[in-house]
């Protein structure tokens, strides 16, 4: 008896969570370089369109956010309220595409583009990276546009791709036997297609953002562009656990220009080179 009671605490516990739909308020904004600079090619220009992350350091207690794209687009360093410390002309260095922070090697970290690999940045005395130093070279990631979230507890990396959660180690090994398959917008195990390979409504969904919470049941992230919300996912299932709608006027994209970091949730606006936080 008192195991069927804990199977129906369960079970009500994840269809409330399920129902649960919460509206982000703003709370910070990272506005990245807008001025043109001179660049090493001598041209004056402000490279950079797509954002790429936003990483949060918490020994120094300041943000890192980047632009995908290219080594020698912006990669700014702000203050826990959002004011930038960088210059105008600090660079990511490395075409990356994921950043995090290690609380292992205790570096900031990302992934690269294609079979650029993973790589963790040198530090000046005033927290701004100097060198990006690759550790684990090669295609360390499902696809060539994939965006690397770190787990601090299980000092893993996942990526998402075609959802599903691809598992890598802190070495850039695959995980094989880890793969997380998640059922966007589903919240009850009945309601699974089981003849579906995973491409069902992924049309709705940016195709390589993924966020990584820490929140128990509600692990793992995906942004539902179509109906303008974050969805969370238990781990262990693969269910939405949990709703998070997003204001009416910020921009959302197909890919890149999303992230998650300090608990906070960002949106990259292309137009005005600003991250916005919520919460």
């Amino acid at each position: 008896m008192k195991k069927l009671l804990l199977g129906l605490s369960l079970l009500s516990t994840t269809f409330l969570n399920a129902q649960t739909v919460r509206t982000l308020s703003k709370t910070i904004t990272l506005e990245m370089p807008k001025k043109a600079y001179m660049n090493s090619m001598g041209a004056d220009s402000m490279p950079g369109t797509r954002g790429g992350a936003v990483a949060w350091h918490p020994i120094l207690r300041k943000y890192y956010a980047a632009f995908a794209g290219n080594g020698s687009y912006p990669l700014s360093v702000f203050d826990v309220s959002g004011k930038r410390l960088s210059e105008d002309d600090q660079t990511c260095l490395k075409d990356l595409r994921g950043l995090w922070y290690n609380s292992k090697l205790k570096q900031v970290c990302g992934n690269g583009y294609g079979d650029i690999g993973w790589f963790s940045y040198n530090l000046d005395n005033k927290g701004n990276p100097v060198e990006a130093v690759v550790f684990a070279p090669g295609a360390n990631q499902p696809g060539q546009q994939s965006i690397g979230v770190y787990s601090a507890s299980a000092n893993k990396v996942y990526f998402l791709f075609a959802q599903y959660v691809y598992v890598y180690d802190e070495n850039g090994v695959q995980q094989v036997d880890s793969i997380i398959r998640l059922y966007p917008g589903i919240a009850r195990a009945d309601d699974i297609n089981k003849d579906d390979d995973g491409s069902t409504g992924k049309e709705n969904y940016s195709s390589n953002v993924l966020m990584y919470t820490g929140i128990r049941n509600a692990e793992f992230g995906l942004l539902n562009v179509a109906d303008r919300q974050v969805e969370l996912y238990d781990r262990r299932t693969g269910l939405m656990t949990q709703k998070l709608k997003l204001p009416d006027d910020i921009k959302l994209w197909y890919a890149f220009n999303f992230s998650y970091a300090n608990g906070t949730y960002w949106s990259f606006d292309q137009d005005t080179r600003t991250w916005t936080g919520y919460k």
